[in-house]
């Protein structure tokens, strides 16, 4: 490596001398926000005069602030992260590159991680059985039962793969496990005979890896693709974004929690534009924000729609290392080299240059939700009451939704009516929330007021806890506060994602039977991070996101059409009405019980042993082979996406002849491209599994699928809210098949045009692609035959993971749409241009039936000579196995 800064140094901690790459040796580089100086020292360890030159690391440190992104930097991250979700689909792309190695005549042990990997099995648990002491144990003894083939092949993978960890099942979520224990904050590394320090970095297979961005670890979610590519050694090429600098002064109120002030910073950054850009997050407030608060902000950056929002390294950090039980040499590695590259976080330390500042006073905050299908629809709890009537309107009318009234039904041996607007789901879920100790802590304080004043929850509400770590039940048990939780129906059912993912399970067959045939506008309210439709389940309209104590009152009260400070949650068994006043606990003694019971003991204790997993895990059997032998399974299949593949590129051609397989409008989340939840008897996946021979109570879930690509291509496009305006009027995965225009699945007409030797294209609106990192959601369309999608705009994960996968993203220029340019759907189109993926602009001719043509200019939105690359080869993969082949 070169080190033409003379930037090389080293750093004495203890007497252990690190090697370390000194920012001070570039002029200019103190100006610069924290993140960028994490790019720039990432720069100068990599320095090779190839994928990083010298002008590279002059150009990042003359950053200017207000220019647009132009200049390209190859990134290398110190780790990559992954979930069981996302994961598996990764390591079977590993698996099919070692087949594909062979198959090229190079050696399949080529195929493995260079950068360390590790894996937290925490998105397959679902809420089966809740309500009772055995929810837990029997919600774990279903998931082993379902994805026993899953996790068989994880474990190959563990030990087919260097450097690649597993953490089991049933241990925590996956970003909170991050932050408890896996982050280094400061990465030490040992490499021929000598210590190399630097920062901590990662990337990671689900879009709310950003929550480690809350103690000072810069990482973002990429799709699954492109975390492979980095796992195998490519660097993440990216552009040099914009930094928002978004300051925080003053303190939050009583009454008011850290899940109040993330619904309004993502309110405020989500209108303010912050798609593409890092956000910063500094001033006065920074110093006595705890981490919990930091990570449950950082968290949602996504929801933001930022690639980052970073916090800095301060000795608030420090004291959250120790008390989740790092180790000391570790903690004084931490503080040594961030003092020693000038990125220690003091009050008085200078601000740094921004692209643009946002700023809030955390006094300013009040309590809310958001709702009901969005998280940066923020919502002033005392504005619930006229919210919901007016929300449930719009929704009617958009869905013409009939009235049919309230439903009467019997629960627990109780007559009981429900109606538009009842909870039906509260769920405290989501790493956002449990992680921080605060909340989780305040709501087991409602739930104790409640019990002493004899309250129950609501009897058709489902209930749910899934604590996020060990370390949660330790310290609410030793609080004493989980009997509390336990007697309104929190149990815990779990350790993973749950609720959050729509891992929901089902309704109570009285509550699901009543919503189906009354029609019924049902809600659920959770303390997680998304609520698109159709996300948290299926028979469930309108979604909130809330805080966990909120979570807890609101199941008391039973329905979310109340302003809790005016209207009484519910009446007492002695006849008085409680208010949430009543029952919500003050910030001092939220602080008491995090003082006395959040301890280090907790944290140590609960990741022990983190990567043994229980009996069920130490005794499945897995081969002990440096390539899979792909068994008969429903769950695990070779994809492929590397048949006939050869050494030689085929030269990109332009499309001709396409038909449009779906015509979509704005806000088209990953969820409804490739949903993750239930998979229906009657959908293309469904009749799939039937004739495989699998029961329909053993199908799991779309989400739990996702290593077998003949499960995920017929689940494409299949979301139940999913509307195609090439076939008005309905709901899922339906379009009409071109030109007979014949009714039929997505999948089904994909197939055909795939038969008669037609290529398929998906038009949409803005946003195309928000919400999760989902590689399935640019997988399935290419194993669908899409060849191209042009969009008014599209997020920032989905379009690079579109390219990753060969599928060419197009832009409408500004000012022109779908609709402004008549498109119906119905035409045969014709790109061209592409100048064998160089081009900025191409062609779209569009010819009806008629033999209209409709001609439009779109921008080729390949944003960087690497992506140039991979669309060449067909997608990341087929050029990383090209250059190891080679």
């Amino acid at each position: 490596m070169n080190d033409s800064f003379h930037s090389k140094a080293i750093l004495d901690v203890a007497g252990t001398p690190y090697e370390i790459f000194k920012l001070d040796a570039i002029p200019g580089s103190a100006r610069l926000p924290f993140s960028l100086k994490i790019l720039l020292e990432n720069l100068l360890r990599h320095e090779d005069g190839v994928t990083v030159r010298r002008q590279d690391i002059e150009d990042l440190a003359a950053w200017d602030p207000q220019a647009e992104p132009a200049k390209e930097i190859q990134y290398r991250p110190a780790r990559v992260l992954m979930q069981d979700f996302t994961g598996v689909p990764a390591v079977v792309d590993l698996a099919a590159m070692r087949d594909a190695m062979q198959a090229l005549g190079g050696d399949p042990r080529k195929i493995n991680p260079l950068q360390p990997a590790e894996l937290v099995i925490d998105h397959s648990v679902q809420v089966d059985h809740f309500g009772s002491p055995e929810a837990f144990s029997l919600n774990a003894a279903l998931e082993f039962e379902r994805n026993q083939e899953r996790y068989q092949f994880l474990k190959w993978g563990q030990q087919a793969l260097d450097d690649f960890k597993v953490v089991p099942p049933d241990t925590g979520i996956v970003h909170q496990v991050n932050i408890e224990y896996l982050s280094r904050v400061v990465f030490p590394k040992t490499s021929n005979g000598h210590a190399q320090a630097y920062f901590d970095t990662c990337v990671g297979t689900d879009s709310h890896t950003t929550m480690v961005n809350g103690i000072g670890v810069l990482g973002w979610g990429v799709g699954g693709i492109e975390a492979e590519a980095s796992m195998l050694g490519q660097p993440v090429s990216m552009l040099v974004p914009k930094v928002v600098g978004f300051k925080l002064t003053g303190s939050l109120r009583e009454g008011v929690t850290a899940t109040d002030l993330v619904l309004t910073i993502v309110e405020m950054l989500r209108r303010h534009g912050v798609v593409g850009k890092f956000v910063e997050f500094y001033g006065p407030a920074i110093a006595s924000l705890p981490i919990g608060d930091r990570t449950t902000i950082a968290n949602m950056g996504p929801e933001y729609g930022a690639t980052c929002g970073l916090f800095p390294i301060d000795q608030v950090t420090l004291d959250y290392l120790r008390l989740t039980g790092r180790d000391e040499a570790q903690i004084a590695l931490v503080e040594a080299y961030c003092k020693a590259q000038g990125t220690w976080h003091t009050s008085d330390a200078p601000e740094a240059e921004y692209s643009e500042t946002l700023a809030l006073d955390l006094g300013d905050v009040v309590p809310s939700l958001a709702g009901p299908k969005r998280p940066q629809d923020r919502v002033p709890l005392t504005e619930m009451a006229t919210h919901f009537p007016s929300a449930l309107a719009a929704l009617k009318a958009e869905r013409n939704i009939p009235d049919k009234g309230p439903a009467r039904i019997e629960m627990a041996g109780q007559p009981v009516t429900i109606t538009d607007g009842s909870i039906v789901v509260a769920a405290i879920t989501s790493c956002t929330n449990t992680s921080n100790p605060s909340v989780m802590l305040a709501a087991g304080l409602v739930a104790q007021k409640a019990v002493a004043l004899g309250l129950t929850s609501a009897p058709w509400v489902k209930t749910s806890l899934g604590p996020g770590s060990m370390a949660v039940t330790r310290y609410l048990d030793h609080a004493g506060l989980t009997p509390a939780l336990e007697a309104l129906g929190f149990h815990n059912v779990g350790y993973g994602c749950t609720v959050c993912i729509g891992n929901t399970g089902p309704l109570p067959e009285p509550v699901s039977r009543a919503i189906a045939e009354h029609d019924l506008c049902a809600v659920s309210i959770l303390s997680g991070n998304r609520n698109f439709e159709g996300r948290v389940h299926a028979e469930v309209r309108m979604n909130y996101l809330a805080s966990p104590p909120l979570v807890v009152a609101y199941a008391i009260a039973g329905r979310i059409d109340l302003d809790p400070y005016r209207d009484p949650l519910t009446v007492a068994p002695n006849g008085q009405p409680v208010y949430l006043k009543d029952i919500w606990p003050t910030q001092h003694e939220v602080a008491e019980a995090i003082a006395k019971h959040v301890t280090v003991d907790e944290f140590t204790a609960a990741y022990a042993d983190v990567f043994a997993g229980d009996a069920r895990w130490q005794s499945l059997e897995a081969a002990d082979s440096q390539t899979y032998d792909w068994p008969e399974s429903t769950y695990i299949r070779n994809p492929p996406y590397f048949e006939g593949m050869t050494l030689e590129v085929t030269p990109v051609s332009d499309i001709r002849g396409a038909r449009c397989l779906a015509l979509l409008g704005d806000s088209i989340t990953t969820d409804h491209i490739s949903p993750a939840g239930s998979i229906k008897a009657d959908s293309p996946a469904g009749r799939y599994l039937i004739e495989k021979g699998v029961e329909q109570k053993d199908f799991n879930s779309l989400g739990s699928r996702r290593g077998n690509h003949e499960v995920m291509m017929r689940g494409t496009f299949a979301n139940i809210r999913l509307r195609n305006l090439m076939a008005p009027g309905t709901e899922g995965g339906v379009t009409l098949h071109q030109p007979s225009h014949a009714p039929m699945s997505i999948f089904d007409a994909a197939m055909r045009y795939q038969s008669e030797g037609i290529p398929a294209i998906v038009i949409a609106g803005k946003e195309y692609g928000s919400g999760s990192s989902r590689d399935w959601a640019a997988k399935g369309p290419r194993l669908l035959g899409v060849r191209a999608v042009i969009a008014e705009s599209y997020e920032r994960i989905h379009r690079s993971n579109l390219v990753g996968m060969g599928i060419l993203p197009l832009e409408f220029l500004p000012g022109e749409t779908a609709q402004t340019l008549g498109l119906t759907g119905y035409e045969t189109f014709d790109i061209s241009g592409l100048e064998n993926a160089e081009a900025k602009e191409v062609e779209v001719r569009a010819t009806a039936a008629d033999g209209t043509l409709k001609s439009f200019r779109t921008k080729v939105r390949i944003d960087t000579p690497n992506e140039v690359d991979y669309y060449r080869h067909g997608g990341i993969l087929p050029f990383v196995l090209r250059r190891l082949a080679a």
